[in-house]
């Protein structure tokens, strides 16, 4: 309790480091990794087709999918035109692996730019009493860099995928029905602006690496004896 209460009482406000090009960018990022993760987090998506029987009653197939976009557990109907009991279909594909991965990368992030910004803006003076501080931020910003360039490839992949499995065109050629016609598609915009906001942060966290490189390497030149 004792120690809580001092790291409480030592903390003082002071917003300079956000002028500073590492402060700024952790800011960026943390801002860019909420819009990751929330784009595709809570996505949800329909594709709908019609169906026009010879009697001139017309039904609807609407397939219906979202995160984490285990496509194959979502079933669809085709309404028959002969009063028959409505055949269940299924969309193809899994890719909750790449969509849950990515959205923990992202979460991750979220949760350690809050983390070092609270550092960076309250406890800037212990943050730069020692070299140990800035290379850990560096040895957690590169690792970060590597896994949004991962994250970010697999969901990029994998949303092509969807893409496919999820189109009109894809179903219209899975219904067994002549008469099935297009209606509309899923809008993919979230998900588009994920995987852009994915690589944004990746080249956002290997730049702040960069930074922090230079910096280390700046401190080493002027204090050689310095031990990390």
């Amino acid at each position: 309790m004792d120690s809580v209460q001092k790291l409480v009482s030592s903390f003082k406000l002071d917003l300079g480091p956000l002028k500073e090009p590492i402060g700024f960018i952790r800011l960026i990022e943390w801002l860019f990794a909420i819009i990751a993760f929330a784009t595709i987090g809570g996505y949800s998506g329909l594709t709908v087709l019609t169906v026009e029987c010879p009697d001139g009653t017309k039904d609807f197939v609407v397939a219906a999918f979202g995160y984490p976009f285990r496509l194959s557990a979502h079933p669809y109907y085709i309404p028959p035109c002969d009063q028959a009991p409505k055949p269940a279909m299924y969309l193809q594909g899994n890719f909750s692996s790449s969509a849950e991965f990515f959205v923990c990368i992202g979460v991750f992030a979220f949760l350690y730019c809050t983390a070092t910004l609270v550092l960076y803006l309250g406890y800037q003076k212990d943050y730069r009493q020692t070299n140990r501080g800035p290379t850990i931020d560096l040895l957690v910003t590169a690792s970060f860099a590597f896994l949004w360039l991962v994250s970010s490839s697999a969901w990029g992949k994998a949303l092509t995928d969807i893409k496919w499995a999820t189109s009109p065109e894809h179903l219209l050629e899975t219904c067994p029905l002549e008469t099935c016609k297009i209606k509309s598609g899923p809008s993919v915009g979230e998900l588009n602006a994920s995987v852009v906001f994915g690589f944004l942060n990746l080249i956002l966290w290997a730049g702040i690496a960069g930074l922090f490189t230079k910096r280390l390497h700046s401190i080493r030149i002027q204090s050689p004896q310095t031990h990390l």
